[in-house]
């Protein structure tokens, strides 16, 4: 976790300074390139919007950024072991196979050694790391509109069982369940702090998440739903418009979102989300004090509920809600997304700037 590092204006100072110090502690994902390097990186230096910083490379690519080919931050930190550093190799020359523990033996390597030192390296095995890469090459297929056999061979998937089996786990629906010419489409936004699956109809966004969130597949399957099934790979109007908006946000210069919102949930969930929306950025609330503001003192645990099932992230802001101690307690996104967003809001409140509800 990016507690253990410290702040961002060090690490990118470091970056900028392509500081050696930083060799093996610590890398950067860049949103405007998709890609994740070391900080002694000799490419062309991103802007600080666009940087997120990891401390585990393994927690890059869980975000969505792929390795750099300049400073080659996957093969730089196998160097000194020369398993890992062969399977890296063989990976490279064949990302779309579907690897598993016979492959690494017949090359061999011990199972348990070849574990611990891609966790050791990596935060991951290399039989996810390789999933994780299959996965997202045929996301991406469908995203451009291929069929699910393309996809599936895309990924390296031989059979379509297991593909659609995978791509189940992942994002709880089948490849097969996502159609075409859909009432809702999916797609990724990048974003400094990782990727994001976005779902909008013509007419409005109705989900935001990073796409690690657990609850993401549950969400899915009840957006398609409410859809009677038309949920399609792809995406309308909302969703580049609120990509828009993101980037200003995560730019610091404007926390308003405009773009309209349709999140599915009961009626009292809804009022919840409204309030957490009149919550200015730059200021936190606890869940007793959102009860109060919304005339339900007796309602605390239900209030932090509906937080919790909130289905479109940092637009609906839950992330301002904090325990009564002000600890910064769950997120969906992870505490460290969290601790960043506050920390970033904090600017927005400096200068009296807020966000301001939009006309839905």
């Amino acid at each position: 976790m990016m507690f253990d590092l410290p702040d961002d204006e060090t690490l990118y100072a470091a970056l900028i300074a392509r500081d050696a110090a930083w060799e093996g502690r610590a890398w950067v994902g860049v949103a405007s390139t998709g890609v994740f390097c070391r900080l002694t990186c000799p490419a062309r230096k991103p802007k600080r919007e666009n940087c997120t910083f990891y401390d585990s490379i393994g927690g890059a690519i869980e975000a969505g950024f792929r390795a750099c080919k300049r400073c080659h931050p996957v093969a730089t930190a196998a160097q000194s072991d020369p398993a890992v550093a062969d399977l890296l190799a063989a990976l490279e020359r064949a990302p779309a196979r579907r690897w598993a523990e016979g492959d690494i033996t017949a090359r061999g390597h011990d199972l348990s050694t070849v574990r611990r030192a891609f966790k050791r390296h990596f935060g991951m095995t290399f039989l996810e790391m390789a999933r994780l890469a299959r996965l997202r090459a045929g996301a991406a297929e469908l995203v451009g509109g291929a069929s699910v056999i393309e996809a599936q061979m895309e990924a390296g998937y031989g059979s379509a069982s297991a593909f659609r089996a995978a791509f189940a786990g992942w994002t709880g629906l089948p490849p097969g369940a996502f159609v075409p010419n859909a009432v809702l489409r999916a797609d990724w936004i990048e974003t400094p702090l990782g990727a994001m699956v976005a779902v909008s109809s013509a007419h409005a966004l109705h989900l935001l998440e990073f796409t690690e969130r657990k609850a993401l597949p549950r969400e899915l399957a009840a957006l398609r739903k409410d859809a009677k099934g038309s949920l399609g790979f792809g995406r309308y109007g909302p969703t580049d418009r609120i990509e828009r908006e993101m980037d200003a946000f995560m730019a610091g210069r404007c926390a308003r979102f405009d773009t309209p919102l349709q999140p599915l949930g009961s009626t009292f969930t809804r009022q919840v989300w409204d309030a957490l929306r009149e919550i200015p950025a730059g200021q936190t609330r606890s869940y007793s004090q959102l009860a109060r503001d919304m005339g339900r003192p007796d309602a605390t645990r239900a209030v932090a509920r509906a937080n919790g099932a909130n289905p479109i992230a940092i637009v609906i802001p839950c992330h301002r809600v904090l325990g009564a101690d002000g600890s910064l307690t769950g997120y969906g996104g992870g505490l460290w997304r969290k601790q960043k967003l506050i920390a970033l809001e904090r600017a927005y409140a400096t200068v009296g700037s807020h966000r301001e509800r939009s006309a839905e």
